[in-house]
C-alpha cells in the first residue's frame, strides 16, 4: 500500500484492527522480552534416531497466527529494508523509535520478516520475543494510531 496516497484518517481506519488484534499481546511480550520461548524437544531417544525441532510457548504460536492472518503482512518486506537502509537490528530499533504514520507500513514490513523467515528458520520466532522487537513495534504502532486517532476525534 501506498500511504502516501492515503489521508491520516484512512491510514488510521487502514491499521487499526489489525493492530489492535496484537495489542493484547503486549502484556505477554514484556514479561518474556529477553526469555526464551521455545525449548527443543527432547523425546526419548530422538537425539540417536532423528533430527531435533523446537517447540514454541503457545502463546508466541497465538502471536504468529494472528500476524499471519493479517492481511498487513508485506511479504516483500525485503524491498522496505531495501528502502529504508535496515541491514542490521540496531536499524529496526532506530527506525521504530523514529517512526511516524507515514512508517506504518515499514513497520509492518519489519514484523512480517520476522514472521515470515521465522517460517523456514524457527529461531527468528523466538528472536523476535526475546530482543523485544515484537514489544517495540507493537507499542509503537499503538501509540502511533492512538495518537492520529484522538486528533481526528478533536477534529470532528
Amino acid at each position: 500500500m501506498e500511504s502516501d496516497k492515503l489521508s491520516v484518517e484512512e491510514m488510521v481506519e487502514y491499521y487499526k484492527p489489525d493492530v489492535e488484534s496484537l495489542t493484547g499481546f503486549i502484556p505477554w511480550l514484556e514479561t518474556h522480552r529477553g526469555n526464551d520461548t521455545s525449548t527443543t524437544f527432547q523425546g526419548e531417544g530422538i537425539g540417536e534416531h532423528s533430527i531435533t525441532f523446537p517447540v514454541y510457548d503457545t502463546t508466541l504460536m497465538n502471536f504468529v497466527r494472528t500476524v499471519q492472518a493479517s492481511s498487513l503482512t508485506d511479504r516483500n518486506y525485503v524491498y522496505i529494508y531495501s528502502r529504508y537502509g535496515i541491514r542490521t537490528a540496531e536499524d529496526e530499533h532506530r527506525l521504530i523509535k523514529n517512526a511516524t504514520i507515514k512508517e506504518m507500513g515499514a513497520l509492518w514490513g519489519i514484523l512480517s520478516r520476522y514472521i515470515l523467515k521465522g517460517m523456514t528458520k524457527g529461531a527468528v520466532w523466538a528472536e523476535g520475543v526475546r530482543n523485544g522487537i515484537y514489544l517495540e513495534l507493537l507499542c509503537k504502532m499503538k501509540e502511533i494510531l492512538d495518537f492520529w486517532d484522538r486528533q481526528g476525534k478533536e477534529n470532528r
